[in-house]
């Protein structure tokens, strides 16, 4: 699993409570043991343990959000292989 900054996960709808009703959250600082993050719409902030993290995401109550600039740089890459 790959955490970088800046790195978007959608919040599913069983746990929006927990994260004051958020639909997404973003990645702010990964130090290998710890996650900030911020919540989409300005409602909030905060941290957790990779270990929780990681359980949310087994769970799949986070879900990744592909990054747009991957997503054009793979479009481009297969249309120049053609």
């Amino acid at each position: 699993m790959l955490i970088e900054e800046g790195t978007k996960y959608q919040i599913s709808q069983g746990i929006k409570g927990f994260f004051n009703s958020a639909e997404s959250m973003t990645v702010k600082s990964y130090n290998g043991v710890t996650v900030q993050f911020t919540l989409a719409d300005s409602k909030g902030h905060g941290s957790m343990p990779i270990e929780h993290l990681t359980y949310l995401l087994k769970k799949s109550n986070l879900t990744q959000i592909p990054n747009k600039r991957i997503l054009l740089s793979n479009d481009n890459n297969e249309e120049q292989i053609s």
